[in-house]
């Protein structure tokens, strides 16, 4: 099957029918050998055989391969040009250079720059591109949900976005620059790419897990003749080490634009990203007519969802703490108190669930302060190391690489062997790790920063000295490394809760409200903008660490019970009455496709 086969090129693992661990030793009557009375493959194990049998992600579908590739050249045009925006806007035109934003060739430690802006405006504009790209996901969800549907919704991003491409490869031209107009409509293409971003981003992580239809536990004999079952859960949680992956590829071509700023200028480190991005509309309408597209639910969900959540306020006296709180919004409860309603037991169960994935969302701002530091305070440590010509913006290219390396560590090592070992590594315990791990990060940059001051020949005003701390920018791996391992830990789980403890028509609002957790990181990056100033660096990276830590006690005392829930009831499995099957019958994997009967064509 070609999915598996580019699945193996991926990972370059095992297959997952064959090599992942069994967790149940073999017994006098070993469940997993098929015997008299056993569940029929394809058929929902019992509780014995949920118990006995060993779980494996299941086949994903190849059509969700080619939406993680447009994911990828969105990504890759998305960071190839943001990486550059904190040199772009920071320095003047360098001296001796040729005019394009490139340093001089006689000036190897120099840096890019073209619009003299200073450190503050690139680090408050920097978190203000984050803070929009996070806050129009809402915009975007919202008008997916309710009205058009993900995939028409995405197609409006990537429109948005193509001209804001456009327009920025023309605000870097050369002439522009030495004429000093380049401000302008720099700023129009900066805020068209985050609000295309915006809109692009909530719709694709729900939309390539709705390609994987079969979200329900089924029995399967292997080749081997051992029995397991086919888990929703680990197919939705490899889906998503993917996709997340397949975002730090794209984030990886950021790398070519950091060389390409330093040693040809901007105006090219802008075009190669705006090429990359042709691809995207590519991919996506090459698939279209084989996608699995589900139906806007309109606005009665999302009311439904609004006015469950008003009850149980309003009941509660908007005591969020109190014990059974959303007992208030159920049908019969309300009906005691001459309130009658359309909604059910059921729905009021998806808030709950949905709620307590949004709580532990609200954890990540100050997680994300973390991984990377504040804006361009990274960038502008590494601008005062010695650097021997490698770009100032290099080490955070890192990031990705790290991700890319460490994905299948995870999905094909770590995860099976504590399986195997009977660990239970549930969502809250990865991402206490994860937190840790930027936890350390972050101590790590401040030390850095601490040694760069002791260092520098300008002392503790060393982000402002023309000459740099003989120590080298690579002692920035380590923060970049940690960071990089810390997500896919953290992000990818927030991924994984966003999408199963939602409901069925409101996914992309939770993913939605995930992604928006990243604004509220911006927002508060922003708080910190008077302290990114000489001699206070330190305390940039100390002052977050200290409060990560200490909140990562409280995540873990208050949440660690939430590992032991099923995270994917059978309930959560799509209704496929509101689906699109966009493609002829024969062209599906039958064992994955929903029953044609299911499906509105």
């Amino acid at each position: 099957m070609e999915a598996d086969n580019i699945q193996d090129a991926l990972y370059r693992g095992h297959s997952n029918d064959e090599t992942i661990p069994n967790n149940h030793p073999s017994e006098k009557k070993d469940p997993a050998i098929a015997k008299e009375g056993d569940t029929e493959d394809g058929g929902a194990p019992s509780e014995e055989e949920k118990n006995a049998l060993r779980k494996v992600p299941g086949s994903i579908p190849w059509v969700s391969f080619v939406i993680c590739i447009a994911e990828l050249a969105e990504r890759a045009s998305y960071f190839g040009v943001s990486q550059v925006f904190s040199n772009y806007m920071q320095f003047p035109l360098p001296k001796g250079g040729p005019g394009t934003g490139a340093v001089a060739k006689s000036d190897p430690n120099g840096h890019s720059g073209a619009l003299n802006q200073g450190l503050q405006f690139a680090s408050a504009f920097g978190l203000l591109f984050t803070f929009l790209a996070y806050v129009f996901p809402i915009l975007g969800a919202y008008i997916a949900d309710v009205y058009l549907g993900k995939f028409k919704t995405i197609m409006i991003g990537v429109i948005i976005g193509g001209v804001a491409h456009v327009i920025m490869i023309g605000s870097a031209a050369p002439s522009v620059l030495k004429a000093g107009h380049g401000l302008a409509p720099f700023l129009i293409s900066f805020f068209m790419l985050a609000v295309g971003a915006g809109i692009f981003k909530p719709n694709v992580a729900p939309t390539v897990i709705d390609q994987y239809t079969n979200q329900k536990q089924v029995v399967k004999t292997l080749k081997t003749g051992e029995r397991v079952i086919i888990d929703p859960e680990l197919t939705i949680q490899r889906v998503l080490l993917i996709f997340y992956a397949m975002i730090n590829v794209g984030a990886f071509f950021a790398i070519a634009t950091t060389y390409t700023e330093k040693y040809v200028g901007f105006w090219l480190s802008f075009l190669l990203p705006g090429i990359v991005y042709i691809l995207l509309p590519i991919a996506l309408l090459s698939v279209y007519k084989k996608l699995v597209i589900k139906k806007p639910a309109g606005s009665s969900e999302l009311n439904n969802f609004l006015r469950i959540v008003w009850e149980s306020l309003k009941a509660n006296r908007f005591r969020i703490w109190a014990k059974d709180f959303w007992d208030a919004a159920l049908p019969a409860k309300l009906a005691e108190r001459g309130i009658h309603v359309t909604w059910t037991d059921r729905a009021v169960m998806d808030v709950k669930r949905t709620f307590s994935a949004c709580l532990i969302f609200l954890y990540f701002p100050i997680y994300n302060i973390n991984d990377g530091g504040v804006s361009a305070v990274a960038s502008n440590q590494g601008a005062a190391m010695t650097n021997n010509g490698a770009p100032t913006d290099l080490l955070g290219n890192f990031n990705p690489l790290v991700i890319i390396a460490f994905s299948p560590l995870l999905s094909h090592g770590l995860y099976p062997l504590l399986s195997h070992y009977g660990i239970k590594f549930g969502p809250i315990r990865r991402m206490t790790v994860g937190f840790l791990l930027a936890t350390v990060s972050g101590v790590i940059a401040a030390i850095v920063q601490w040694k760069i001051y002791e260092t520098s020949p300008c002392g503790y005003q060393a982000s402002t000295c023309d000459q740099v701390s003989p120590i080298s920018i690579w002692w920035q791996v380590p923060n970049v490394a940690l960071g990089a391992i810390s997500e896919l830990f953290c992000m990818v789980t927030a991924y994984e809760m966003a999408y199963v403890r939602s409901p069925p028509h409101l996914k992309a609002v939770v993913m939605s409200f995930c992604l928006f957790v990243t604004a509220l990181s911006s927002a508060l990056g922003e708080i910190l903008i008077p302290a990114i100033i000489d001699p206070h660096l330190i305390w940039v990276w100390v002052g977050p660490a200290v409060a990560l830590f200490v909140q990562t006690i409280i995540f873990w005392v208050r949440h660690h019970k939430l590992d032991d829930e099923i995270y994917m009831l059978d309930q959560d499995t799509p209704t496929q009455s509101n689906a699109v099957l966009v493609t002829a019958p024969s062209d599906v994997n039958q064992e994955d496709a929903p029953a044609a009967a299911d499906l509105e064509k």
